[in-house]
């Protein structure tokens, strides 16, 4: 489904991604982790066409995409959730859900995707008129997810999901994205949370000053000695 090949970024001058490349199959569940400031999010900024200053190769479904504006990336069905939600925080729950359906796979479908995003996420509907900015962090996150979804993604990349949240929402997190998984939607998750991702991954990267240096299933890597070492202070 996507294939990254020899992907060198840069912001300004400098440079953040060396040579990296990368697959994910349709239904996988992939993983990157690594250390803050590796390259984690630059690489999710580079897929989505919102990092300009970048050469190499990125094919999803047979397009290329490297030199794709967003818009177009985001027609063909790739979605990405920022770091730190992003939500517009002065319009309502559901006016940041309608913003969602901006593609047109979804333009259309508006109520119906309303429907079913509120089935997913119920509270969300509890307070579907509520400014965004009032709600909990938990809360924020489950709208930004939900306003991904509203665009119908075919990949689904999220950036740190877990960031800022109490332990038993970043479980709650995870378990929303294993279901997204089980609705035949392939996600591709950046995250410094490396037990929780590995875990829950298919196969999983590791980063490291801008270069892949591990790649393999999750449950593989973490028995490895250099990751234990590095990330999990083993």
């Amino acid at each position: 489904m996507l294939k990254i090949e020899g992907l060198n970024a840069f912001y300004g001058d400098v440079h953040v991604l060396f040579d990296v490349s990368l697959t994910v199959t349709e239904g996988e569940k992939v993983s990157i982790v690594g250390s803050n400031a590796a390259g984690k999010t630059t690489l999710l900024l580079s897929l989505a066409g919102l990092l300009k200053k970048k050469s190499g190769v990125i094919t999803f479904d047979g397009h290329q995409l490297q030199t794709m504006p967003p818009n177009e990336i985001v027609n063909l069905g790739i979605i990405h959730i920022p770091q730190g939600r992003r939500v517009f925080p002065l319009l309502s729950v559901q006016e940041n859900l309608e913003i969602g359906a901006f593609s047109q796979r979804s333009r259309l479908n508006i109520k119906k995707l309303l429907a079913e995003n509120y089935e997913f996420f119920p509270k969300l509907y509890e307070v579907k008129r509520q400014p965004a900015g009032s709600l909990s962090g938990g809360e924020q996150q489950m709208l930004a997810i939900a306003r991904g979804l509203m665009a119908r993604p075919r990949l689904l990349t999220v950036d740190e999901p877990s960031l800022g949240l109490s332990p038993i929402l970043v479980e709650k997190t995870f378990e929303i994205l294993e279901k997204i998984n089980r609705e035949k939607v392939t996600i591709l998750l950046v995250e410094q949370n490396v037990v929780k991702a590995l875990n829950m991954s298919h196969r999983a990267y590791v980063i490291e000053n801008g270069k892949m240096v591990l790649q393999g299933q999750g449950a593989e890597l973490l028995k490895n000695e250099h990751l234990k070492t590095a990330y999990l202070g083993m």
